[in-house]
């Protein structure tokens, strides 16, 4: 059972939305009311996503999806780097496994050479219909490591899953809203 957790980002409706200091609050994030960039950078961000992983261990999960940890990569109102971004996965594995918890990487396909090693796999979305990038998350399929990836688009569906099961990948279909139904490659 997997805990998500947005670790890129502030939410207004988060029961511990108010401990985020205003330091640590960006950029409205883009389609989201309600949502801001976060400064990863930031100890007192850090110490609030350690919470957060608290409450997952205590709560009997497995594993986090550290979700819009690409941050650093979109216009957060902070100059966050790639190298910024690496260093946060990093700690973030760090602390999911200091709590028995398993963490996977949620998209930011630019870093997965920088981390696959100290995460357990990867979960994506729509990385077929958005381009195909789900290929960068190949080092995870070569270290034996499950790759999950939730496409959106039923239109391409059905070539998802002709592109991705000989390779291993584990598709799914789900609508935007994710409701309950789910469809799962034949």
């Amino acid at each position: 059972v997997i805990c998500y957790v947005s670790v890129g980002s502030w939410e207004d409706w988060r029961p511990d939305a108010g401990d985020f200091p205003a330091a640590v609050l960006g950029n409205d994030y883009p389609g989201w009311p309600g949502e801001k960039f976060v400064d990863i950078r930031a100890q007192a961000l850090r110490d609030l996503m350690a919470k957060r992983f608290d409450s997952c261990q205590q709560k009997g999960f497995d594993a986090v999806e550290p979700d819009n940890m690409d941050v650093f990569s979109d216009n957060s109102g902070f100059p966050l780097t790639r190298a910024d971004g690496v260093d946060y996965a990093k700690w973030l594995a760090e602390q999911c496994h200091s709590r028995s918890l398993a963490i996977v990487q949620k998209n930011a396909s630019e870093i997965t050479s920088s981390i696959a090693s100290v995460y357990d796999g990867a979960l994506t979305e729509d990385c077929y219909a958005d381009g195909n990038w789900c290929s960068d998350m190949q080092p995870y399929i070569d270290a034996d490591k499950p790759v999950f990836a939730c496409e959106y688009n039923s239109g391409i569906f059905d070539a998802a899953c002709s592109w991705g099961t000989p390779r291993k990948y584990s598709f799914i279909l789900k609508s935007e809203d994710l409701n309950a139904p789910v469809t799962f490659c034949k």
